[in-house]
């Protein structure tokens, strides 16, 4: 394979990840979407996208190790490829959150709406901006755009936890609504993946672009 034809085969491999991120960025829109309105038909099309995203996921993979086989690629093209991977078995754990949610919304039909002390939606929106915000950390490499994204994952942490709190204490308080809390609390948990699986993409786009790893440390600085 010519560098040329090599650097295209990099590119394709690049974009098909992105059209697969945005299927999954999407499926949470759609999914927490569904836990608002309760719109069974909404959780309908979660389903349908989710067998789509599994297959681009094999597909993905396959042709990231293809490219490992047919060459030996320099130590950036490598570190690439490794990101490539392990990226896409993020971005489909996303898609899986996003079903994990639907799933709940269904759960919910024969139960009564209830007032719940948690903002899903605001923390819907923290988590897809840092699914966003990682996947332009990848499109234009940028390693200090995807630190940020790393120092957001405190706030949904955060968020997390207070809902855990203050939706256990409810539940406590008045056992009628506990069925809803505790769907919610499925929903926040959710979400919270969501977040982690942003910010490992993020890691890995730092990874690609610095040869850094930054896993598991409390300084970023690569």
């Amino acid at each position: 394979m010519t560098r040329i034809r090599f650097q295209q085969s990099l590119d394709d491999l690049k974009g098909k990840l992105l059209v697969m991120a945005g299927m999954a960025e999407q499926q949470i829109q759609r999914a927490v979407e569904a836990y608002r309105v309760r719109d069974l038909s909404i959780c309908a099309l979660v389903d349908h996208s989710e067998l789509a995203i599994n297959r681009m996921e094999r597909e993905i993979d396959q042709a990231a190790l293809d490219l490992l086989a047919m060459e030996q690629p320099m130590a950036i093209d490598l570190r690439f490829i490794l990101a490539v991977i392990k990226i896409n078995s993020d971005v489909e754990r996303v898609g899986d959150a996003a079903k994990s949610i639907s799933d709940r919304v269904r759960s919910m039909d024969t139960m009564a709406a209830a007032d719940l002390p948690v903002d899903i939606p605001r923390m819907a929106s923290l988590a897809s901006n840092m699914v966003r915000r990682s996947l332009q950390a990848f499109i234009e490499a940028d390693a200090d755009l995807a630190r940020t994204v790393l120092s957001m994952d405190d706030a949904v942490d955060g968020m997390n936890r207070a809902a855990h709190t203050a939706l256990a204490s409810l539940m406590a308080a008045e056992s009628h609504r506990a069925p809803q809390a505790l769907t919610a609390l499925m929903v926040c948990r959710s979400l919270e993946r969501v977040a982690d699986h942003a910010t490992n993409i993020a890691e890995d786009v730092i990874f690609w672009v610095k040869g850094a790893d930054v896993r598991h440390q409390g300084d970023l600085e690569a």
